[in-house]
This record gives structure tokens, sequence and C-alpha cells, in this order.
């Protein structure tokens, strides 16, 4: 075995662990909305925030296969802390694809050197989402920026903010700015039924400054960018898919330590139900096919993501191939982590609802993370593509 796969494999191997440690009692934290300030601690420690990054840049060197599998593992504990990490594992594959400049090597290094990135694109009160009208403003050799952010999620345990703004030119940019720096304030303000503590509220900024080697032009149209697009996408999902096997576990843990047979039930116990038994193996095929999407979509994003890296002649269409395979998982997903979610209180009577269990959890959070994007626009774009072959809303830059 070749030094990087033994500190690939190494790293892997502990990731079970690190999920249970996450995950201590996250259930009760949900409910008293506690942030998981330590758990980012912890994720920080194992070193898997360079899980994409090759040995020479001092990473893991893992495929997508492998950053999708920690996310469902640790959604499958903490979901909120696996979503938390979707603008940083967003940010390594955009640097992992880039061009070499001094602006992208400066966040290679601060990856490799184990900080997290959050950051924040979308503003609340625009006439759509997406618009951008936070600008920078020239002050001698650097700029200040003030305005607002919100859905800047994970940004509270980050180290450094990405934020989508314009530049003094009025054309789209990136800053990339620590979070601690004075004149950014993170504000827990994120009010939404489910991932409560993902810490997806707002950023503010009063003049802050931001020094002209933190800028960067950016353009939503490369093929980087567009697999990128789908990369957001499919961490959501992953996050899902790691959800219900939470709810298959929780479901197991249920019946086994509370479940009561029904009244009318032959059975002696809950385990022994037959009724039961159909709803918690129903919710285990629903978590097997759910696993088994994801895992072959982050196969489609890995071709992608080398086609690019390697400049091969046929990446464009494989990137297109990515964003088609990933809208189509997250309709399908949609409708199985959410019929999992809500069908695991079958496998219960009532007091299966208690609060003490926290079980609607599962449906809040997955719940709120299927609303991030029109699955109905999704839908109507690949029967356009199926009908028609029509790529406008899949090569544009923007949702897929």
């Amino acid at each position: 075995m070749s030094d990087r796969n033994q500190k690939l494999e190494a790293a892997l191997a502990a990731l079970p662990e690190l999920a249970k440690a996450i995950g201590e009692d996250a259930a009760a934290r949900e409910a008293r909305r506690e942030l998981p300030f330590e758990a980012f601690a912890l994720f920080r420690q194992s070193g898997l925030g360079t899980l994409r990054f090759p040995l020479e840049w001092g990473g893991l060197g893992g495929s997508l296969e492998d950053v999708f599998e920690v996310i469902a593992t640790l959604a499958a504990h903490e979901s909120n802390v696996a979503h938390a990490l979707r603008i940083h594992f967003d940010q390594t594959e955009a640097l992992l694809l880039s061009p070499s400049t001094p602006f992208n090597a400066l966040q290679i290094r601060r990856v490799a050197e184990g900080a997290i990135f959050g950051g924040a694109s979308t503003e609340a009160g625009t006439s759509r989402p997406g618009e951008i009208t936070t600008q920078l403003r020239r002050e001698g050799d650097h700029f200040r920026l003030s305005g607002r952010k919100y859905y800047a999620t994970g940004t509270a345990f980050s180290d450094y903010a990405r934020l989508n703004v314009q530049d003094e030119h009025g054309e789209a940019a990136i800053a990339v700015v620590p979070v601690r720096r004075e004149g950014l304030r993170v504000l827990d303000d994120w009010d939404g039924m489910g991932q409560r503590m993902t810490a997806s509220g707002s950023l503010e900024f009063d003049d802050l400054i931001v020094y002209a080697d933190e800028v960067a032009p950016r353009v939503q149209t490369t093929l980087a960018g567009r697999h990128g697009g789908a990369l957001r996408q499919l961490h959501l999902v992953a996050v899902a898919a790691g959800i219900v096997r939470n709810v298959v576990a929780d479901a197991g843990r249920y019946v086994l330590k509370h479940g009561r047979p029904v009244l009318h039930s032959a059975a002696p116990s809950a385990r022994e139900d037959a009724f039961i038994q159909q709803v918690v193996g129903e919710l285990s095929a629903n978590s097997h096919a759910i696993d088994v999407l994801v895992r072959d979509n982050a196969r489609v994003l890995e071709r992608s993501s080398q086609a690019i890296r390697n400049g091969d002649a046929n990446a464009g269409a494989l990137v297109l191939e990515g964003a088609l395979a990933t809208a189509r998982t997250q309709i399908v997903v949609s409708k199985l982590a959410l019929s999992a979610a809500e069908r695991m209180f079958e496998a219960g009577g009532a007091s299966a609802t208690a609060r003490a269990h926290n079980f609607d959890r599962h449906w809040r959070n997955l719940r709120t993370i299927f609303s991030h994007n029109p699955l109905l626009h999704k839908a109507r774009v690949i029967g356009d593509y199926t009908l028609n072959g029509v790529t406008t809303h899949l090569t544009e830059g923007r949702v897929f």
C-alpha cells in the first residue's frame, strides 16, 4: 500500500469513531439549539478537511466518493456539522480545479494547515436569490466592505469566509477574509425549522477592511464552476443520506428499548411484531437505495472532476452528465428520504412522538434541506432536456 493510501485509509478508518463523538447527545443539543463548536474542533483534529487535496499539497488524496461518504457518515450522527462543511468542501474542490495563482496558493496553504472555510453568497431582500449588491469600496491600496449576507452556513465555526461580492467596477468577485477580523460580525439569526445549528444566518460587514490580495474575479460559467454547482447540490443529498441512516438507527433503538406491540397484535414484543418489522425493513431499504444513488452520483462527479483537471476534450460532456445525474438523484432521494422520516413513526405508538426522542427533527431537517432549490424546476429541466435536448439551465453555472 502506498504512503498516500495509508494516510487516507487511516483517516477514513477513524471516521466512525469521529462521527460517534461528534454525534454524542446530538438530539438533546438540537432541542437546546446548541451550536456545535466542539464538534468542529474534533473535525479539525481529524485532518479530513484536506481530504480532497493530493498528498503533495498536504492532503489525503481522497476521491469524491470518499468525500460524500464522510459527509453522510457525519450526518448519520450530527447532520448540522455535515451540512455546515458544505462551503469548505466546495472551496477545496474549486482550488483543486482552478489555475495556479498566488491567491489560490494562499488558500491551499491555509487548508493544508488545518483551516476551515465558510462564507456566504446570498443576500436577503433582493428581487431574486443570487443577486449580489454588496460591493467593495476602494480606499487607497485596499478596500472596504459594508452590507449584509444571509445563509452563511458554517461560517461561525470557520477560520475564513469566502464572500461573493461586486468589485469596485461592479464585476463579480470573491473576497476571502478571516472570520474574526474586526468589521465582520456573525449573527446567529437562522430561524429555520430544520438544520437549526448550521449557523446559516447572517454576516454583517461594517467598514470591513479587505486587502487587494484577498480579492479575485468570480466566473460561474467555467467547467469547474459548473461542476462545483453540482457538487454543492450533492453535498446536501449526502447530508440527507446520513439523516435517513439516523432514521433507521433511531427507529431500531426505539423498537428495542421502548416499543410495545399494538393492542391487537399477537406478537409478544415489538421486535417480533410483523408490521413493525415491515416498517423497519422499508426504512432500511430506503436508506440503502439513497446510499447507492449518492455513491453512483459521486463517481459521476469524480469523472468530470478528473476530466477538468486533465484538460480532457470530453470534460464538457462529463460536466453536463454530472448536472443531470445530480438533479435526478435529488428528485428521487427527496421522495425516499421524506417518506422515511414520516414513516418511522409507524414503528411506534404515540409515545414515539415524545419530545424526549426528538424524532421530528429528521423530517424538519430533510424538509429544510430539500427546500434549498426548486425540485419541480429540476424535474422540468430534465424533462426539457430529455424531450428537446435543451441545456440552458444545465450549463449556465447557477443552480445546477
